[in-house]
């Protein structure tokens, strides 16, 4: 599991380096944190609906202004949501981390801002006992309020969209199942409010 999380680490850093520009102007940064409500999972064994809890994110946004209108973007965020488990009735956590590469559409009014952004990248899901790396898709609507030239306070309203297995085994434990996804599409969605500066 570390091993992996390092090698994503270091592909996300070396995309950096090469996806934003160099002829790029107005680079900025954005710590986030937010509330992040979850999609349900399913019993491995009884098939009933399991509830996995709504939970504090915390992500980064890597951006560089593009046009005078819009922007690229490195976006990571992570979350940790709980569920009960089945077979022992105890939480169980279910940690995701997104990371995606993303186009942000900006409408401009003074100092107010509207961004609309899309995203393609990838969620990795560890569940105490299996991970997986799957595509997701994510796609979003937010407001800046430009403080200064260089500081704006960031709110969004954001969805991800991630393309899973229900036949995976990353609630499986040996042979023993804990949950498994509803379908074929793991959503969550996020209300978040950062700073974003300009270097």
């Amino acid at each position: 599991m570390n091993y992996i999380k390092r090698v994503m680490g270091s592909a996300l850093c070396f995309l950096v380096f090469i996806a934003a520009p160099s002829f790029a102007s107005d680079y900025e940064l954005t710590p986030f944190i937010g509330q992040m409500f979850s999609s349900e999972l399913i019993g491995a064994e009884s098939g009933e609906n399991i509830s996995a809890s709504n939970d504090m994110h915390v992500g980064l946004a890597l951006a560089w202004q593009d046009t005078p209108n819009g922007q690229g973007q490195i976006l990571i965020n992570a979350v940790s949501h709980d569920f009960a488990n089945e077979a022992s009735g105890l939480n169980q956590s279910l940690d995701i981390y997104y990371a995606h590469f993303s186009g942000v559409a900006q409408f401009r009014q003074q100092n107010y801002v509207t961004t609309v952004s899309l995203g393609l990248g990838g969620a990795y899901f560890d569940a105490n006992g299996g991970e997986e790396l799957y595509p997701s898709l994510t796609a979003a609507f937010g407001t800046r309020y430009e403080i200064d030239t260089n500081l704006s306070l960031v709110t969004e309203l954001r969805a991800y969209a991630s393309l899973t297995d229900d036949k995976n085994g990353v609630f499986c434990q040996a042979e023993a199942c804990s949950a498994q996804f509803d379908g074929a599409v793991w959503v969550d969605t996020a209300i978040s409010v950062g700073v974003a500066y300009k270097f």
